[in-house]
C-alpha cells in the first residue's frame, strides 16, 4: 500500500497551525477579558510571588441615586458595593489597593462604600492620586492605613446640597446631622481632632465661592488626616507587610485550633 508523504505531511502541519492559532486566540481571549473587566469595573487583579492584590479606583464622582449627565466619569457605587462583598469573602484575593482621583460626590453612597471598606477584614491601603475632594476624604481615610502623594489635593467643605431647599428649621438640622455624621466618620479613621477637622472645615480665607480649605498631600499627613505622604510602591509594601501578617496571624490561630482539639 503506497502512502503519500507529502500529503501526510501537509496535513499534519495544518493540524499543528491549527493548534497554535487556537492557544493564540485563548490568550487573546484571556487579556481581552481582562481589559473587559478593568473597563467596566474601574479595578484589576494583580498577582506577585504567591500575593494576591486587588486593586480599584473611585474616580470621577461618586455616583448616588441619580445617574449623572454624559460626558462626565463617575464611581458607581452599586458596582462598587457588590464588588467589595466578593473580594471581602474571596479565598484568593489578599488585600485591597483603594487608588483615589475624585472630585467628590454623593454624600451617602461615598459613606456606604467608604463604610464596606472600613468594615473588611482583609488588608487594605489606600493612595490618594490628583484629587480626594469632598466626600472623598472619608474614602481616603477608610482603609487600614492611607497614603498621598505630595501633589495631591484634598478639598474640605461643608455640606451641599442642589434641588429644592425649604426655608424651615428642620432643615439645617438635617445638615448639621449629616455633616456630624462624615466628621465623626473621618475622626475615628484617621489622626485628626474634630476641633482641627472643624476647623478646616468652616475656613473662609481660602476657597473664593465656598467655605472649607483646600490642603496638599504634606498638609494632610501634617494635621493627622491622612497617614504618610508616599508613592504607589510605598503603598504596595505597606499592603504586602499587612498581608504578611494577617498570613501569620492565620497561622497562629490555625495552630491554636489544632492544639486544642488534641486536648
Amino acid at each position: 500500500m503506497d502512502i503519500d508523504k507529502n500529503k501526510f505531511k501537509n496535513d499534519s502541519n495544518g493540524e499543528n497551525s491549527e493548534d497554535s492559532t487556537g492557544g493564540e486566540n485563548t490568550a487573546d481571549g484571556a487579556e481581552n477579558e481582562q481589559l473587559d473587566f478593568i473597563m467596566k469595573s474601574g479595578s484589576v487583579i494583580s498577582k506577585k510571588d504567591g500575593e494576591t492584590i486587588h486593586c480599584l479606583t473611585i474616580i470621577g464622582q461618586v455616583e448616588g441615586h441619580f445617574i449623572l449627565g454624559d460626558g462626565q466619569k463617575a464611581t458607581k457605587y452599586e458596582h462598587i458595593i457588590p464588588l467589595l462583598v466578593s473580594i471581602e469573602q474571596s479565598d484568593e484575593i489578599d488585600g485591597l489597593l483603594l487608588v483615589l482621583n475624585t472630585m467628590g460626590g454623593d454624600v451617602e453612597a461615598g459613606l456606604a462604600i467608604a463604610e464596606m471598606i472600613a468594615g473588611m477584614s482583609k488588608p487594605t491601603v489606600s493612595l490618594v492620586l490628583g484629587g480626594g475632594h469632598s466626600i472623598g476624604v472619608p474614602l481616603a481615610v477608610c482603609a487600614k492605613k492611607s497614603f498621598i502623594v505630595p501633589s495631591a489635593t484634598m478639598t474640605i467643605h461643608p455640606v451641599r446640597m442642589s434641588g429644592t431647599v425649604v426655608g424651615v428649621p428642620q432643615t439645617y438640622y438635617y445638615f448639621e446631622r449629616m455633616q456630624d455624621r462624615i466628621v465623626r466618620f473621618i475622626t475615628d479613621h484617621s489622626h485628626v481632632s474634630d476641633e482641627k477637622f472643624r476647623e478646616y472645615l468652616m475656613r473662609t480665607d481660602q476657597i473664593a465661592t465656598d467655605v472649607g480649605s483646600l490642603i496638599d498631600g504634606w498638609e494632610a499627613v501634617d494635621i493627622g488626616l491622612i497617614d504618610q505622604v508616599g508613592s504607589l510602591a510605598d503603598a504596595l509594601q505597606e499592603l504586602r507587610q499587612q498581608i504578611e501578617a494577617k498570613h501569620k496571624e492565620q497561622q497562629t490561630d490555625n495552630a491554636a485550633s489544632a492544639q486544642a482539639s488534641l486536648v
